[in-house]
């Protein structure tokens, strides 16, 4: 298992590194004009990274991998709800600068991360990196949701023109779902579950730094 686990640490840091070196290289090379075409290069390897991100639920499930369900839950279905229901699906917002910010956070925050928990199975701590994967997300993570929430308000014009995902239920009432209404919806929930996750990652960094630094005093 530990194996296993450590693999899969190994091929989401590879993954989430090739996507933040490619969009720094692009930059520096196409400079604005890359923002444009990041969907078209990136958004393939994004998409694994984050549809392999789901094994993650199944890990906490088996004890696998030491985590809370509910918070990691929240996290994965809110990417996955703007990656692939949003961004994909409309071909007007691929080409927005806030994909760029978004693809850009994600690989920050999951870089750290995962470079944390990859080294955690081997028993190797650091005590920079162990700060910085409990502090990295106090500025990064609310900015991510603040920039899915602008993707969301990006998308509504052209889910309104195009009527995307708006269906007709038509058992047990005729009901009209239109989906740019559940978009709003979705909004206020994810400022909701920001305040939940936000709440649960400060008693994780609170528990976590201060257990570190009494085993450092203690030693």
């Amino acid at each position: 298992m530990n194996t296993y686990i450590f693999s899969y640490y190994l091929i989401q840091f590879c993954g989430h590194s090739w996507i933040f070196t490619n969009m720094i290289i692009r930059f520096l090379s196409f400079g604005q004009d890359s923002f444009a075409d990041t969907f078209y290069s990136i958004g393939l390897v994004m998409r694994i990274c984050q549809s392999s991100s789901i094994l993650e639920l199944l890990h906490i499930r088996l004890g696998i991998e030491e985590d809370h369900f509910l918070p990691r839950l929240l996290q994965i279905t809110e990417r996955i709800i703007i990656l692939f229901v949003v961004i994909a699906s409309q071909e007007e917002i691929q080409g927005k600068y806030v994909v760029c910010i978004l693809f850009f956070l994600w690989s920050i925050i999951d870089m750290v991360r995962y470079t944390y928990c990859m080294l955690a199975v081997t028993g190797t701590y650091f005590q920079e990196l162990t700060w910085l994967h409990y502090t990295l997300w106090i500025p990064l993570y609310p900015l991510s949701v603040l920039a899915q929430a602008f993707a969301i308000y990006e998308s509504l014009p052209h889910f309104e023109t195009y009527g995307t995902y708006s269906t007709q239920l038509l058992f047990p009432f005729d009901i009209p779902v239109y989906f740019p209404y559940i978009l709003k919806i979705y909004t206020a929930i994810l400022f909701g579950g920001m305040y939940f996750i936000v709440r649960y990652l400060y008693m994780e960094r609170k528990t976590h730094l201060g257990s570190h630094n009494i085993k450092v005093k203690r030693s």
